[in-house]
């Protein structure tokens, strides 16, 4: 789709090169999984990106589908990242993005279980809030230890929450950085992607205020002060701030289609109408298409665009 034919092979050519000792680190073209619980079904999708395929370069988004918790107490998790644009380590940071918030979200899935099901949007935010912040922080260590930058050794990170039981009609996304949250109901499309904030994450009970221990008063009377012999070398500048929290909750109804993606599906969707008209046409009605329906949907191509495609879609019955 588009103004004309893509500049690059609808498949794969290339692959990436490969350590003898590293080969837990090479990631797969494409990852394909799907899941039905309760109400919902769900298909997601990873994709090696055109561009990439053709330079040989292994795909920077990362997919993780995991279920935490049995029977209606159940919580699945959907987890996508992608790592920095023309950074060596990208797809390693992407996949340690997604195992990080995976980790945190299975020790805490009863707690998070029963906050979705009683809709309690405070402490889910405030507390999602916490779990992605810990996790992006995580791999600011991690930079830290492969002598990278921070700014390289990062990933954006988008999330949805599924409770198994079927009376739950609450559907948690969250996440950091760019992307897409779109919702297909009664065959249009609506951009539902929450605004982001940047307000700092809550602080642990007991956690004194920032600025609370310094009473001090200063004056700057614009007389520079002598060296002070004694001084400590300045320290090494701060890790960049990390990007705004988004956050929101969405009540299902039956026949809706729910999607989430990075932006190699999100700019096109937004950018060529031909793409959502046609997604429209294929993902409109109650019933989810098959695994390999759902793959031939999120690869069409459309010109201009070739970055990696990572989507999640959710049916509703």
């Amino acid at each position: 789709m588009g103004s004309g034919p893509p500049t690059y092979d609808p498949e794969p050519t290339a692959l990436p090169g490969a350590e003898p000792e590293e080969l837990a680190e090479l990631v797969a073209d494409t990852v394909l999984d799907g899941a039905r619980y309760g109400t919902w079904t769900l298909r997601s999708v990873s994709l090696r990106g055109d561009s990439a395929r053709y330079r040989g370069e292994p795909r920077r988004d990362a997919l993780l589908t995991a279920r935490f918790g049995t029977g209606e107490h159940a919580l699945v998790l959907v987890a996508m990242a992608t790592g920095a644009r023309a950074t060596p380590e990208a797809h390693l940071a992407a996949a340690e993005a997604c195992r990080w918030i995976g980790r945190a979200v299975g020790r805490s899935h009863r707690r998070l279980a029963e906050d979705i099901r009683a809709t309690r949007r405070a402490d889910l935010k405030a507390g999602l809030h916490r779990l992605a912040d810990r996790s992006l922080g995580r791999l600011r260590a991690s930079a830290v230890e492969r002598g990278a930058g921070a700014e390289e050794y990062t990933a954006t990170l988008r999330c949805l929450l599924l409770p198994a039981d079927p009376h739950c009609r609450a559907r948690v996304f969250f996440g950091v950085g760019d992307g897409g949250l779109f919702l297909l109901r009664d065959g249009i499309w609506r951009d539902i992607e929450p605004r982001a904030t940047a307000e700092q994450p809550p602080a642990p009970p007991g956690a004194p205020e920032p600025g609370a221990d310094d009473d001090r008063l200063t004056l700057d009377l614009g007389v520079p002060a002598p060296p002070d012999p004694y001084e400590q070398p300045p320290e090494p500048p701060s890790p960049p701030a990390p990007e705004p929290f988004r956050f929101q909750v969405s009540l299902a109804r039956p026949g809706d289609a729910l999607l989430m993606c990075t932006p190699g599906l999100a700019e096109p969707l937004r950018g060529e109408p031909a793409l959502s008209a046609h997604l429209s046409r294929r993902w409109s009605g109650r019933r989810a298409p098959g695994l390999a329906a759902f793959l031939t949907d999120a690869r069409v191509r459309v010109k201009g665009y070739a970055d990696d495609r990572t989507a999640a879609a959710l049916w509703e019955a």
